[in-house]
């Protein structure tokens, strides 16, 4: 007997694991089990992904569902991990609070470096491993250095297709390969779901705008996501669009709406604001809405709009979440190059259209270059793609995706004259720096 145990902390990513069982991207198992976490910095405050709407449709691919949070209470389901050496107590617990006896195990799990896909990996030891990418970070290099005997046991990197034809790097040191979930897969389980009774506005193709939770993650402060859902607005109306919906990010708390009504009226557009009894994942409202532009920062439903849906999509923010994002290897710093790069801006005039704003011919070579900068000791095989992307690509265009004293300190093109540019591959040399930078910092 096999159990696979299916980890998941959102409803996109229910949806996605449902569209890959229901696609045959797993060999049937003898029982199923569905871990839902809530996660971020106060889980306690933010509504179980069991509770969002259509979750009861999802949860028939599933023979049991168990909360990962119950299961470790009172650890911080982000940052708690086992120690080694009770590493084999907290596995005869899971195993008696889950019912799985001596079974034969299987885990499919988000990015193995983080949160309760890392304390799974470590409790279950030598199991299979699956992982999925829900969303564009994916497309870039893994958090941080995993065990060997965690990154060995990986079999594959599941993920939607959100950008066509680039590969993701998630994984890629340990030759994981990549297996996309069909598209269509994706899309019926979301008409499934919006198939129900969605409790939504009764309003035409309107402009749809995704909020986020971008301040609550600390990747910018509150008043400047006041400012972009603001941007949201205005650009939306300077496209001529004067019916909105405004979507929050129904996990995570925000002030009230008022501020962002009265924008909407100074400018003279009919804004709604969506606030029903359940969460609904935004594929969802998509589907339903069909709306005649979709507006977001960085967020998989934005991309799932223009890739899967064919809609027009603009966003918000990237430039200035690009240069606030700190330290360089920020997890999000993946999914905002990509919606920078692809994706038109709101005040961009192809945001009106339902055109193609996929990625130049160079997409995969930006995106390995600051896969580099972001996790030089994690993915070292990709230092000759940066290399050649930088000497051949770095622009005022392409500058926005580094900080230039990160290129300084990886020795990479960009800061170095190029009459001296042979010095970077003086493996000594580089020493020398590396020596010399870290007794500056001594003193510091």
């Amino acid at each position: 007997m096999t159990i696979r145990i299916f980890h998941a902390s959102s409803p996109g990513a229910v949806v996605l694991l449902a569209a890959a069982i229901d696609a045959g991207c797993f060999t049937e198992p003898d029982r199923r089990i569905l871990l839902l976490s809530r996660t971020g910095p106060a889980p306690e405050a933010v509504a179980d992904v069991s509770e969002s709407f259509g979750f009861e449709r999802l949860r028939t691919r599933f023979d049991a569902v168990f909360s990962w949070n119950d299961a470790i209470d009172p650890f911080h389901p982000d940052g708690w991990s086992p120690r080694a050496d009770d590493a084999p107590l907290w596995e005869r617990h899971f195993r008696r609070a889950w019912g799985l006896g001596e079974e034969e195990l299987e885990l499919v799990v988000d990015s193995p470096h983080a949160g309760p896909a890392r304390a799974l990996t470590q409790v279950f030891a030598g199991t299979p491993v699956d992982v999925y990418a829900e969303g564009p970070g994916g497309y870039g290099p893994t958090g941080e250095k995993i065990p060997p005997l965690t990154g060995t046991r990986v079999r594959r990197l599941l993920h939607p297709d959100l950008v066509a034809g680039v590969r993701p790097l998630l994984l890629g040191e340990y030759g994981v390969e990549p297996r996309t979930v069909p598209a269509e897969a994706i899309t019926k389980v979301v008409a499934e779901l919006a198939d129900g009774d969605v409790p939504l506005p009764a309003v035409e193709e309107p402009a749809l705008l995704l909020g986020q939770d971008l301040a609550q993650a600390g990747l910018i402060p509150a008043a400047d996501e006041a400012g972009l859902r603001r941007e949201m607005v205005r650009g939306a109306a300077a496209l001529g669009h004067t019916r909105l919906v405004y979507a929050p990010d129904p996990y995570t708390p925000w002030e009230s709406p008022a501020e962002l009504c009265a924008e909407a009226e100074r400018l003279g557009v009919e804004l709604t604001v969506l606030d029903g009894p359940l969460p609904v994942p935004a594929e969802v409202l998509v589907h339903r809405l069909r709306p005649a532009l979709v507006v977001g920062c960085t967020s998989a439903a934005l991309f799932g709009a223009a890739r899967f849906h064919g809609l027009p999509v603009a966003a918000v923010g990237t430039g200035p979440l690009l240069e606030r994002l700190t330290p360089y290897e920020n997890p999000e710093r993946t999914a905002a190059t990509l919606a920078d790069a692809v994706l038109p801006g709101v005040g961009d005039a192809g945001a009106a259209e339902a055109a193609e704003v996929w990625a130049a011919a160079e997409l995969d070579g930006l995106l390995a270059a600051v896969a580099y900068a972001m996790r030089p000791k994690v993915r070292s095989d990709l230092r000759p793609a940066a290399e050649r992307y930088l000497t051949a690509h770095l622009d005022s265009r392409t500058w926005r995706y580094f900080k230039r004293r990160r290129l300084a300190s990886l020795a990479l093109p960009g800061v170095v004259p190029a009459r001296l540019a042979f010095l970077r591959s003086n493996p000594a040399l580089r020493r020398v720096v590396r020596r010399a930078r870290a007794l500056r910092g001594g003193r510091g």
